[in-house]
Order: structure tokens, then C-alpha cells, then sequence
């Protein structure tokens, strides 16, 4: 198998490891709301990525003579709107009702740019 169809997977548990390693670095603030807001924001973002994943592993699945369908392009741009839109409402319920620790989300929610930073500054060297 290439390393670059092995990318995906590392991604998806490197995203896991840097959760985790935030949840630590914030225990010794003795801050709940801020470690809940960062494993919110965390699971928030690791869930759209792998949303994103799935529908991407789909969209390829279904190229038939190097063309994707109509059909097949429609339902992932109808998948990547209803994905900002669901995403949206998430965030809206967890600041404005459930008063959420807004830098705990913030920097939970960077996870995912975490990962790809690391990820470039590791193939770069």
C-alpha cells in the first residue's frame, strides 16, 4: 500500500493523540469549562473530519471513466453544505444556550489544524 493512501488513517489517529495531549496540558489550569470546551471542540472537529473523510471515500468510489457523475458531485456539494449548516447549529447551541467555554472550543476546534500543520512540518524535514 503507498504511504499516501495510508494518510488518511494517520490523520484520523494523530487527530485522537492531539486531543488528548490538549485535554492534559489543560488539567493543570484546574478549569473544567475550559477542558470541556476543548474536548467539545475537539469532537466537533474530529467528527467533521471524518464526515468529510467518508464522503470524500464516497465521491472517489463512484468516478466512473475518470468523470464523476452529476448525481455523485450534487450529493457531496449537498453533503459539504449540510455539513457547514449542521456544524453551525452546533456552535450556536453550544455558545448562545449551553454557554460553553469559548476559548476551550476554540482551541479544541483546532485540532484538526493542528494535525495538518504537524503533518506538513513532518514531511518537510
Amino acid at each position: 500500500m503507498d504511504q499516501i493512501e495510508l494518510l488518511p488513517a494517520q490523520l484520523a489517529r494523530r487527530n485522537w493523540i492531539i486531543l488528548a495531549i490538549l485535554l492534559l496540558g489543560s488539567l493543570p489550569f484546574g478549569n473544567l469549562a475550559l477542558s470541556l470546551g476543548i474536548l467539545t471542540g475537539g469532537l466537533i472537529a474530529i467528527g467533521g473530519f471524518l464526515w468529510l473523510r467518508r464522503s470524500l471515500d464516497r465521491l472517489l468510489g463512484q468516478v466512473t471513466d475518470g468523470q464523476a457523475t452529476g448525481g455523485t458531485r450534487f450529493s457531496y456539494m449537498f453533503g459539504c453544505f449540510l455539513r457547514l449548516a449542521v456544524l453551525a447549529v452546533i456552535l450556536l447551541v453550544l455558545i448562545a444556550i449551553v454557554k460553553i467555554h469559548a476559548i476551550g472550543l476554540v482551541i479544541g476546534l483546532s485540532v484538526v489544524v493542528i494535525n495538518l500543520f504537524w503533518m506538513t512540518a513532518q514531511r518537510a524535514l
